[in-house]
């Protein structure tokens, strides 16, 4: 009797992009990074499933613009992934898993100023208004991702630009705004939390 070889897992990664809203139209799965959804085919991503792990999307190719962060669960219009993201972008044409999302076991240290100088804070739980928990400005100079992955909020409240700070990109230090993404243009930050794994 002849052994058939078992088909190769799936990674811990998968997601499902619709060209149309509600889960219609061209359909694609991935279980790993997109750098150009128009090389699949497609202009543009009306809706989304996220099956397996966490996932970062962006706004334009090659992993740059707006940030958006997609953990386990059905997304069926733009507005579901950019939430209450104060500069709708209804665009998204690149996307790649999180590694280190680990929401557990994570761990940032957030400073005052730019390349971790100043004041600073150990965090290992969600913020919804760090103002409110007793740091003393709206903004967050510099960050040390010791372990996991955060989700950073422009405003309290998860609200507002979001930025993906992860323990193995930069080696997990995010010395100045201009790391947190390409999209970055200001030290404001007033809400983080856990990447949900």
């Amino acid at each position: 009797m002849a052994l058939t070889n078992p088909m190769p897992p799936l990674g811990p990664w998968k997601l499902t992009v619709y060209d149309q809203e509600n889960f219609q139209g061209k359909r694609v799965e991935f279980t790993s990074s997109c750098q150009n959804i128009m090389e699949c085919g497609m202009d543009n991503i009306r809706s989304l499933k996220v099956e397996c792990g966490a996932w970062v999307g962006y706004e334009h190719s090659s992993y740059c613009g707006q940030q958006f962060i997609l953990e386990r669960g059905d997304y069926p219009r733009w507005e579901s992934w950019s939430g209450s993201n104060a500069y709708h972008i209804e665009r998204l044409t690149s996307f790649r898993p999180i590694c280190s999302a680990n929401h557990k076991e994570s761990k940032i240290t957030v400073f005052e100023c730019e390349n971790f100088i100043g004041h600073q804070w150990e965090i290992t739980d969600d913020y919804p208004s760090l103002q409110g928990m007793g740091w003393p400005s709206n903004e967050i100079g510099s960050m040390q991702v010791l372990s996991g992955a955060w989700v950073c909020y422009q405003y309290p409240g998860y609200r507002g630009f979001q930025y993906i700070m992860e323990c193995d990109h930069h080696g997990g230090e995010y010395k100045h705004y201009r790391e947190w993404g390409s999209h970055a243009q200001t030290f404001q930050v007033q809400s983080l939390r856990r990447v949900q794994q």
